[in-house]
């Protein structure tokens, strides 16, 4: 037997999940606008103390883009379960993800007993 969430009850994830996914995509651009290795002018300064905040604001940019790339890849994977019917059923076990884990982490694709194993590992 095949467990699912009612559409009805999955809609205000979905538009959740949407919302999320268009913040992170649009936080990213800006991220993207701030690197300071976006700014075609920074060649013309040489100074070391330029050149390394330089490197310093590239590594911060590239670590929170890096990380907003985990989200958006979190937040596509849960729209493409609901989509095929497997949203709140854990990858592992295939026993559905508690609501308050799910309330808690719309994007989570384990149960709590799973998690915890895989964090064991």
């Amino acid at each position: 037997m095949r467990i699912r969430f009612p559409i009805r009850v999955l809609q205000p994830v979905v538009r959740y999940l949407k919302r999320e996914e268009k913040r992170l995509v649009k936080t990213k651009e800006k991220l993207q606008k701030e690197d300071p290795f976006a700014d075609t002018s920074r060649v013309d300064d040489n100074a070391p103390d330029t050149d390394a905040a330089e490197q310093f604001g590239h590594a911060r940019i590239t670590a929170l883009i890096e990380e907003i790339n985990k989200s958006l890849i979190r937040v596509r994977k849960a729209l493409a379960r609901i989509k095929i019917g497997k949203y709140g059923i854990c990858k592992d076990c295939g026993r559905m993800i508690s609501t308050d884990r799910l309330a808690a982490d719309p994007t989570a694709e384990h149960c709590l007993k799973c998690e915890k194993k895989r964090s064991r590992a």
